[in-house]
């Protein structure tokens, strides 16, 4: 909101230059976002979506008169005297998104706007049109109330009726664009069509021209939602569908109309036919609100003294009245019943007042120390935990965190999605890159990959935990994405790409950070390269308890997003809700150090080259006895010596016993019964 010194100076004798002025604001919860000098003295404002009063000239004075404990000076809203009534119907058809509508007619001369008028409207960064127009803008950003002129000629029936647009209705705004119409938007018609979107943009058939000799000038009080909706689903943003979506005072239009008269007439360009039409369906009553005393010192951490309340909030439009008893110890409770005026929307509970009384009475005269605490701190949420954990892992592992959005383009979010199932929609997307929520987080690190990569970022491994959206609902996740380099550039050897195994052992780092023993069991994923690809699962669980999935993205998949055909990205996504109820509470313990040496041996043995590795681990495990503490695969041959088919593989045993230290004749008979175990499962020799 542009806020012109001079014209704010009419409305309050605020002291001092622009700059303190906007110094002492800015100290009551207003962010300045620029400050000129020249050729007007001009403050910009960011005024939150909160605070829709400040979308104003008076909105910033009343703020300035309770800084400065300075009278308000409210602009003159005399109706000037009015000439013969012309005829003017005004009906509401839907007073839900419409509950108060004010009309009235006037005999205009159009021309030109007078310099002053001009140049406030352009340090205010609106351009000037019409002297008509003018003043309805001029009422907008002066009192917050957007306003608009209809041609009184061009409406049928001379009818102004609110209702909702009839299916394939159509209307040309202002504009010039013709736009389609659906009847959940609230349009302003005449007697037989609509001739403006109602708290948006005006029609071009009514609008104001040089020949126009009566209008009606309409000032009214929209729903916020339905503006909002409207102006999001046309792509049309206004002055006016700002103010409005956010909010409007039920007070204001009669208001505005008494303003914009008395414009006309101190610039002899127009004169009221006739009394105000004012319908006004179902009349609302300010709503009142408790403030209790020992509230406010209980939420600033510092008593307000009593006396001061109600200087702080009647400058601002609050109605306070006194309402101290005393409690049943004798004790004086002091409160007060607050009348919120119409125009602050935003205030609706008590903790408001208590924000509008620190905010007045200075934060910076409130206590830095923190409150004493009366009960234990609430645990963490258990999901901080397990995100630090994840983080921490993979940052081990050289992974970088990206943060991506949960709103993602459809065609990108499609690929992960399950079969026969859509992707989440979004009912009123920003834009069709954000259309639906992520069915996986690797939509998002696949694009930060293409990105990365199309800026000659050749090795990128990237990771995110967050949630992610299937047929089944809303969960967490954990994901990664890894192309280029298998580890860093080193003299001493040379770099090779990565390849499934790498991606495999950052799964495998993970599962062990939560102390679950994983396997991975070949699947068919419709992002995942065939043969590339497996399903994470806890080990040994029956029915299979699914953690994830790991592999190559499908080269389609990752060139339709702009990656490089012609490499290789590897990915994986677990479920952390899954992992997390999956992990052992013992193996998440701490464990005292082994009193006893281990004994290792070393085993080969000519297996079939497509048994896979877990099948070859779990027969080990199952013949094994108590002291074997790991089985690791160390050498993998294929070629001359083996026969056709048939691999060499080599593993490390090793055997440790809690209690006592192993002898070598029990580390051979376990290592006998493992041989012979292979032997009958997988007709393994031994080398």
């Amino acid at each position: 909101m542009r806020i012109v010194l001079d014209w704010l100076r009419e409305l309050v004798a605020v002291p001092g230059d622009v700059d303190g002025i906007a110094r002492e604001l800015s100290l009551r919860g207003f962010e300045i976002a620029d400050v000129e000098h020249e050729p007007e003295a001009v403050i910009d404002f960011e005024v939150t979506a909160n605070r829709p009063d400040c979308l104003s000239h008076i909105g910033f004075a009343r703020e300035a008169s309770a800084v400065w404990k300075l009278p308000l000076q409210m602009p003159d809203l005399t109706m000037p005297a009015y000439g013969p009534p012309e005829p003017l119907d005004v009906r509401i058809e839907d007073a839900a998104l419409c509950p108060r509508y004010c009309a009235q007619v006037f005999e205009v001369r159009v021309e030109p706007s007078p310099g002053w008028l001009v140049q406030r409207l352009d340090a205010a960064g609106v351009r000037p049109i019409n002297n008509v127009v003018d003043v309805t803008n001029y009422v907008m950003l002066e009192l917050g109330q957007p306003m608009h002129a209809f041609d009184l000629a061009r409406l049928a029936g001379r009818a102004l009726v609110i209702r909702r647009a009839r299916a394939g209705e159509r209307l040309r705004t202002l504009d010039g664009v013709d736009r389609e119409l659906d009847p959940d938007m609230l349009v302003i018609a005449d007697a037989e069509r609509a001739g403006a979107i109602g708290g948006v943009m005006g029609g071009h058939d009514s609008e104001i021209g040089s020949s126009t000799r009566l209008i009606a000038l309409e000032s009214a009080c929209f729903q916020p939602a339905s503006i909002r909706r409207t102006s999001k689903r046309l792509g049309l943003k206004t002055e006016a569908s700002t103010r409005f979506e956010r909010g409007g005072d039920i007070a204001a239009p009669p208001a505005g109309i008494a303003r914009a008269a008395a414009l006309l007439h101190r610039i002899d360009a127009g004169t009221p036919l006739g009394l105000i039409i004012d319908s006004y369906p179902v009349p609302r009553d300010p709503s009142r609100i408790q403030l209790r005393a020992a509230r406010i010192a209980r939420i600033l951490g510092q008593e307000v003294p009593a006396a001061e309340v109600a200087p702080i909030l009647e400058p601002l439009g609050f109605g306070v009245r006194s309402d101290a008893e005393r409690d049943a110890r004798g004790n004086l409770e002091r409160r007060w019943t607050v009348t919120v005026p119409t125009f602050r929307v935003d205030v609706q509970r008590e903790i408001d007042l208590i924000e509008e009384v620190g905010r007045h009475y200075g934060f910076d005269r409130l206590p830095v120390t923190f409150p004493p605490l009366t009960a234990p701190q609430s645990a963490p949420d258990p999901r901080i935990g397990i995100d630090r954990l994840v983080r921490r892992v993979l940052t081990g592992t050289g992974f970088s965190e990206s943060m991506t959005f949960a709103f993602v383009e459809r065609d990108a979010a499609l690929p992960f999605c399950e079969p026969g199932v859509d992707p989440a929609a979004i009912a009123n997307p920003l834009s069709e890159k954000f259309a639906v929520l992520r069915p996986s987080l690797l939509v998002g690190l696949l694009d930060s990959c293409a990105h990365n990569r199309r800026r000659d970022r050749r090795d990128v491994r990237l990771f995110e935990t967050g949630s992610r959206f299937t047929a089944s609902g809303e969960g967490r996740a954990a994901g990664f994405t890894w192309c280029g380099a298998a580890d860093g550039p080193h003299w001493s050897s040379p770099t090779r790409p990565v390849d499934f195994f790498d991606a495999k052992g950052v799964v495998e780092a993970l599962a062990a950070a939560f102390g679950v023993e994983i396997e991975c069991v070949a699947a068919a994923r419709p992002f995942l390269a065939s043969g590339r690809s497996a399903a994470v699962q806890v080990a040994g669980s029956a029915p299979p308890r699914l953690l994830g999935v790991v592999g190559q993205l499908l080269p389609a998949v990752a060139e339709a997003r702009g990656f490089p055909p012609s490499e290789e990205i590897f990915a994986g996504e677990l479920d952390l809700d899954a992992l997390a109820a999956a992990a052992s509470a013992d193996d998440m313990k701490a464990r005292t150090l082994p009193r006893f040496p281990a004994i290792v041996r070393d085993l080969s043995i000519l297996i079939d080259e497509a048994l896979p590795a877990a099948a070859v681990r779990g027969t080990i495990r199952s013949a094994a006895p108590d002291t074997l503490v790991s089985v690791v695969e160390f050498d993998r041959y294929q070629g001359k010596g083996v026969p056709e088919g048939r691999i060499s593989l080599s593993l490390r045993l090793t055997f440790r016993a809690p209690d006592r230290t192993l002898t070598d004749e029990e580390a051979e008979q376990a290592t006998a019964g493992i041989v012979h175990a292979l032997r009958a499962a997988h007709d393994a020799e031994r080398r």
